[in-house]
């Protein structure tokens, strides 16, 4: 289950809550028992083997400007 971020406005506490992903834009009450509180924006990143580049195919060879005819 998801955590979400919230911080308080009228004590500044900053508090995580799980749950669902269909109730993630719920209001949550600060642990302190306030309700003036907002959802933080966080972000999530991850690495792995498909999050790198694709190699770059190499030019075709041979002939300069014009794909193998004469320039001149």
């Amino acid at each position: 289950m998801p955590s979400y971020q919230f911080r308080c406005r009228s004590c500044g506490d900053t508090f995580e809550v799980s749950r669902p992903m269909a109730r993630s834009g719920d209001p949550a009450e600060c642990p302190a028992g306030h309700g003036d509180t907002v959802k933080l924006l966080t972000t999530f990143g991850t690495v792995g083997a498909s999050s790198a580049p694709a190699p770059i195919p190499a030019a075709p060879s041979g002939g300069g400007c014009c794909g193998g005819g004469c320039c001149r």
